[in-house]
């Protein structure tokens, strides 16, 4: 690990002040990058709040933000633009408080349109003895973000761990420093449900057993089942990992022998990601400072050029409901914003083009208000919005069992994911096949 200069306080004191004085220098009409989840700085952005009485017609721009804009002092001075929602912001962004702008595709070092902005404030290490910070456990969109903003604001945390790859930035970079000196609140996410918890076991278990294979490499999407995937992976060997969220368990995996790298013709040997995500403190510490881990921007390792590049890749993703055809919806209830696509689309149709490998997992019903639900469905509801193509999909995986989907037809695709949905729902989803598809199976 590269030591933190003993005195960098001193060294950068022209510029290091408090987050309310950092922020004094964000003006009316200024579009304000505030972070995406753990990449966020909370020091500054309560400060930009602070300052909504005083300053009006800026726009905050995020993606699934742990901080709550949704509040009326806010609003009403402020614009918010999301790309991926939270539980914090998604009640605004359907009643139209905030806008969502829906993103798929990525290209290394440039911006998404709608999320430009010309004022980042970015979280990063304390500087070294040459100057440079990192983004910590979280690069998500720093780097790029940074290149284009005109005017960048720092948020300092010595905790920081540090890693290889497009991971570090120059202090000389920031027009203004603000050190985080409380404790860092954790990211909570809700506990799986026993329900899902007993489905995730066998979904697991079925994915590592039967679809991943010696040599492939590996993308975890975050959500209840596919992120509790490398635990399930231990029999498998030299395995690769490319992944825009790096899940706990890795590096177990490595020390196993499991994750070498050794079969990945690009980054060979190492452990691409974007962010890490909830990892414990004795997994961070093993990524700290060890070069296997490389971290990059989101736009790096979600790019699909670079994605058709992996061989052999076999990318495992969450989804809300799957239709009796494969179409995929991992981001609405209906017309209801629940997420974002993030890089689900790119991960799925890079999976799938470079290796057949493109798996969507999800437990075939859940209990809503003591109701049960299919999460296979005959058709989607109105306004849903279908985040992977059914073209792009090979399995689709539930506790009953898996669907293989690639180059089969519709009348084989329905009769795969009936014999994958919850039993009590298998007669109702035959019904429907018939009546919408004019499909008996």
């Amino acid at each position: 690990m590269t030591a933190i200069a003993a005195n960098w306080r001193e060294r950068y004191a022209d510029r290091l002040m408090s987050p309310a004085e950092a922020v004094q220098a964000i003006k009316p009409g200024d579009r304000v990058w505030t972070g995406c989840w753990n990449s966020t700085p909370p020091g500054l952005c309560e400060a930009l709040a602070g300052r909504a009485g005083e300053l009006r017609g800026i726009t905050i721009v995020n993606a699934l933000p742990p901080v709550q804009w949704d509040r009326p002092e806010v609003v009403e001075h402020y614009r918010v633009v999301t790309a991926y929602t939270s539980p914090l912001d998604r009640p605004a962004a359907r009643a139209g408080r905030f806008d969502y702008v829906p993103v798929a595709q990525w290209r290394n070092g440039q911006v998404p349109p709608g999320l430009e902005a010309n004022v980042a404030l970015i979280p990063i290490s304390a500087p070294d003895e040459q100057g440079w910070c990192s983004f910590g456990a979280a690069v998500f969109f720093g780097p790029t973000m940074a290149a284009h903003a005109g005017l960048l604001i720092g948020e300092v945390h010595p905790e920081f761990i540090r890693t290889g790859g497009g991971n570090r930035i120059h202090i000389s970079r920031f027009d203004r420093l603000a050190e985080f000196a409380a404790t860092p609140s954790p990211l909570v996410v809700p506990p799986r449900s026993e329900e899902t918890e007993l489905a995730a076991q066998v979904i697991c278990t079925l994915v590592a057993s039967e679809i991943v294979y010696d040599g492939a490499t590996v993308q975890f999407g975050i959500g209840d089942v596919s992120a509790a995937l490398p635990v399930f992976l231990g029999e498998r060997r030299d395995l690769g990992v490319h992944t825009e969220l790096l899940p706990g368990g890795i590096p177990d995996l490595i020390e196993q022998g499991v994750v070498t790298g050794a079969k990945k013709a690009f980054h060979p040997g190492k452990v691409v990601a974007s962010a890490a995500a909830q990892l414990s403190a004795a997994d961070l510490a093993y990524v700290d400072g060890n070069d296997t881990f490389e971290f990059y921007d989101f736009t790096y390792t979600d790019d699909l050029r670079h994605l058709l590049q992996i061989e052999n890749f076999v990318a495992v993703n969450n989804a809300m409901a799957v239709d009796l055809t494969g179409n995929v919806s991992s981001e609405t209830l209906g017309a209801s914003i629940f997420s974002g696509t993030g890089g689900q689309a790119a991960f799925a149709v890079g999976a799938s083009t470079a290796a057949g490998g493109s798996v969507i997992v999800l437990p075939s019903s859940s209990l809503v208000g003591g109701t049960r639900h299919t999460r296979l469905v005959a058709g989607h509801q109105p306004g849903t919005v279908v985040t992977v193509h059914r073209g792009f999909v090979d399995f689709v995986v539930t506790e009953q069992g898996i669907a293989r989907l690639r180059g089969k037809s519709l009348r084989e695709r329905v009769g795969e994911l009936i014999s994958v949905s919850h039993p009590d729902f298998r007669g109702e989803l035959r019904k429907d096949a018939a009546r919408l598809y004019g499909i008996s199976v």
